[in-house]
This record gives structure tokens, sequence and C-alpha cells, in this order.
């Protein structure tokens, strides 16, 4: 089924960009990897908001977990040796969980001090690499292990973390796993695959299973869908990449709009809250917004 109406584009505006006192221009072994050796200053991903409406992210090259106020005053509350990418608050609302590509899962208690280990290995074994997560209801605790797989190598991982300390891999042939968000009823799990520019569903069973896992959207690109996030009326919001927007599609994986960034193309990751998307635009360090009240439904 196609849309009889082009998808809305809706423009952002900047939120807040980085400080220039928190920049580093510096080569780490992250900006080697996968900058092509340059000076990156930041990369910014991982956007999460506490109770009290401030928002954090994480830093990847520098290993350092940032703050920003409602009043847009920035602070780093954390840095260490590792390469964050995704955040995501704890149930008790006092600790952020990380996906660490180099640590594993991460615990951070918001009042700051360091990441403290949460599961680094899997049976002696250390992950691929993390890149991000959600929390489910029960606390049951969903993330990806997306390590530098692709469609040369679809070994990319799918975990759930239950509160008992039950590990159980729910996907083991992902082509670079990243993003990921679950339904409103908590009966799919979707799964952006960055290297095979796609996302993918995946039924769970009661069982605690998956079966008959598809591809729900694709795309196209340089880079692929990263971060995600969902609404009440199941819109699912897409970062892609490369594209320089957030797709919107419905639940039938059409596209019913484009929040387009009004900076850089590296659009990676997102959260709503309320009627608006605050987004992070990797390229430039900035955080972008968008109004969403004339978004179409699903």
């Amino acid at each position: 089924m196609m849309l009889d109406t082009p998808p809305l584009r809706v423009e952002t505006q900047l939120y807040s960009a980085m400080p220039e006192a928190l920049r580093r221009p510096v080569v780490t072994e992250w900006s080697r990897a996968n900058k092509k050796g340059e000076a990156v200053d930041c990369f910014l991903e991982g956007p999460c908001l506490d109770t009290e409406g401030n928002l954090y992210l994480v830093d990847v090259p520098h290993g350092r977990i940032l703050r920003v106020t409602p009043a847009k005053e920035w602070s780093v509350i954390a840095e260490y040796d590792g390469e964050p990418n995704g955040l995501a608050l704890h149930p008790d609302g006092d600790r952020l969980c990380i996906t660490d590509y180099k640590q594993g899962l991460l615990a951070l208690d918001l009042r700051g001090g360091k990441p403290e280990p949460l599961l680094a290995r899997r049976n002696s074994e250390r992950f691929k690499g993390p890149n991000d997560l959600v929390f489910a209801r029960n606390g049951d605790l969903y993330f990806t292990d997306q390590g530098q797989t692709g469609l040369h190598d679809p070994t990319g991982r799918v975990f759930r973390l239950t509160p008992q300390g039950r590990l159980d891999c729910l996907l083991s042939n992902g082509p670079s796993p990243n993003g990921l968000v679950l339904s409103p009823e908590e009966d799919v799990l979707f799964v952006a695959m960055t290297r095979d520019n796609s996302v993918w569903r995946l039924p769970l069973l009661p069982d605690g299973s998956t079966t008959k896992v598809g591809r729900f959207a694709s795309f196209h690109g340089v880079s692929g869908p990263d971060g995600m996030a969902m609404d009440s009326s199941k819109r699912l919001f897409v970062a892609h990449a490369s594209l320089g927007c957030v797709f919107v599609l419905s639940t039938q994986g059409e596209v019913l709009a484009r929040l387009r960034s009004c900076r850089g193309h590296t659009v990676t990751n997102l959260t709503l809250t309320g009627t608006r998307a605050l987004i992070t635009e990797s390229q430039t360090g900035a955080v972008l917004e968008a109004e969403l009240g004339e978004l179409p439904l699903p």
C-alpha cells in the first residue's frame, strides 16, 4: 500500500550545541577506526532524559557522559576509558545504563562518579561491541551487540538481560544491529540494521523467544538507520546516519514524514518528550529539536 500524499517535511531547529570549551579535536582510537584517523572533537549519541528534564548524552570517542540541563547548561558527569554509545534510564530512576563498545554494559549513578560494570562478558567471552539498549516495563533490558559486523559478517547479536540476571540471545545473524525499540504492547522489538540499511521486526512470543523475523523497512545511502524511538500511536522514528533526517514510519513501514536536520547529515539518535523530538546530529556536535504536532497518524 502506498501513501496518496508525499511525506510531510518537518524542519528542525537547534536546541543546543556542545560548547567549544568541551570539544576535544584530537585523534583517538575510535577516530582511527571510524573516521579515517581524523581529529574528532566530539561524537554525540544516546540522548536520554531523566524525570527532571535533564538530557544525557554520550561522547563516544572521548569516553564521556554529558548532562544538559533544561537551561541548556552542559557538564561532564563522567569520563572513563570507554566508548559509550547508548544510554537508558534504569527503572529505579537513579542510574543510567550504558552500552559501551569496549566495556560491555555499565551503570552510572546520576550524581556522577565512575561507571560500574553491569555485564562485561558472556560465558567469559567479551561482546563484539554493544551499541544501544531499551528497558521493558518488567525490567528486562534489550541491547544490541554490533561490533564491526555488516553484510560481509552478519553475526551481530540482540540480547535480553532479565532482572534475575539471565541473558538470552534473541538474534545472532544481524548485519550491524544498532538502535532498538519496543512496541507499546512490548510484543514486538524493532532493530535498526545499519549496514543492511533496514529495520528488522522481531515478534516476541510469550515464552520469551522470537520467530518470523522480517525486514520492516528499507532505506538507502552510505550509512543506515541508527537510533530509534516509538510513540504511543505506534509511529516509528528512525534516525538515519547519512541522509540527514529522522524518518517517521507508519505501522506498515510507510514514510509519513521526515524531520530534516538544520545542521549536518549525521543524524544518529533521538528521544521523544511530549510533542517534541530531541535529536543528536553528530557531525556538528549538536542537539536538534522538532515539533511533532503536525505529524499524520499512522
